[in-house]
């Protein structure tokens, strides 16, 4: 069961991944036509910067609950490698709790802040996008991440070592 649950954790990263690509290629496109226009033209397309920093924090947020499932997150973890194995187990299982709440806490605030964006109906200045979407994504990526640290706390419980190819559970906090 634990295989099925993790091929469909791996098709929705490689499905984000697929979209943020694009996103970046839109983006890259944005700039391409800013420049021209800017030293060919003498006129620069309003919102282009606007829309390619929101398709940045897009790519920020939401690429981070990819990196989160895939384990290849930055780690300080020099010193717990020289840990007997029971504590590195202790340690991790500490990570992600602390992960986990920390996820669902900035979630359930983002949340918050996106709909009282929502309910004002700002816009941004020059593009006017509502300012509600480019916040999701702070939303959007913390919620992909408690998701994805809440799988890879059930395998640690369930002490599997090998729940995929991303790794849910770091062999070396089991060994």
């Amino acid at each position: 069961m634990s295989g099925k649950i993790d091929q469909v954790f791996e098709r929705v990263c490689r499905a984000i991944e697929i979209v943020l690509a694009l996103g970046f290629l839109l983006a890259v496109c944005l700039n391409f036509l800013n420049v021209i226009g800017r030293y060919l033209l003498g006129y620069t397309p309003a919102g282009t910067d606007e829309i390619q920093i929101y398709i940045m924090v897009w790519m920020a947020f939401v690429g981070a609950a990819v990196i989160t499932w895939r384990d290849a997150h930055l780690r300080m973890d020099v010193l717990l490698q020289r840990f007997p194995a029971g504590l590195r187990t202790a340690v991790r299982a500490f990570e992600l709790a602390v992960f986990v709440i920390i996820a669902s806490f900035v979630t359930v605030q983002s949340f918050y802040y996106v709909m009282r964006m929502f309910r004002l109906g700002q816009v941004s200045d020059l593009a006017q996008i509502p300012t509600w979407i480019p916040h999701s994504a702070v939303v959007v990526g913390f919620a992909l991440m408690a998701v994805v640290v809440l799988r890879r706390a059930a395998a640690f419980g369930l002490g599997q070592t090998g729940a995929s190819a991303a790794g849910a559970v770091r062999k070396d906090a089991l060994s």
